[in-house]
């Protein structure tokens, strides 16, 4: 196989994950992957965009209980599960359907991503969580800079996670 092949094939594997994740999470989903000094690799967020707005407009990632429980463990929890106070992340969430969600976090090769998945009607089945953080742990591998990842994989991974965090900087087709 060559290595545009090569390429592709993990485009595709990147993308036929990211729709599922799409389709388990239908009020959105945010992933930082291999977070390091506090910034990671590669963002994908499909949360509101209004809400986006006023999480990274408001610093809210400093007071976000999903993103120190993802920092500080391995494996899910309930959003229900989480220390929210009055007026929270989580409190504030639910104005943008954000009403019941997952926070993950995984240590893979010395490598961390966190997570949050959301939707709006119920809690997630065991069964969709195991099958999110599949996908998590599959996407978390594939994106490893230390893996095989060419430097042009590396650059339209960080186009994709572009186009899912600002769609708005990204110029329309010819």
């Amino acid at each position: 196989m060559s290595e545009i092949e090569g390429n592709q094939m993990l485009e595709r594997q990147i993308r036929q994950c990211i729709a599922e994740l799409e389709e388990l999470s239908p009020s959105g989903f945010a992933i930082a992957f291999h977070i390091r000094f506090s910034r990671p690799e590669f963002l994908f967020q499909t949360y509101p965009r209004d809400w986006q707005k006023i999480y990274s407009t408001g610093g809210l990632v400093m007071s976000d209980p999903i993103v120190s429980w993802g920092f500080a463990n391995n494996g899910w929890t309930r959003w229900s599960e989480l220390q929210d106070p009055p007026g929270g992340v989580l409190d504030q969430g639910r104005a943008f359907e954000l009403n019941f969600g997952v926070a993950a976090g995984v240590e893979i090769d010395g490598s961390r991503s966190i997570a949050g998945f959301s939707r709006s009607d119920r809690e997630f089945s065991v069964d969709e969580v195991e099958r999110l953080m599949e996908l998590l742990e599959e996407l978390h591998r594939i994106t490893l800079t230390g893996g095989a990842l060419s430097p042009e994989a590396h650059a339209e991974l960080r186009s994709m996670s572009l186009k899912f965090t600002h769609p708005d900087l990204i110029p329309p087709p010819d």
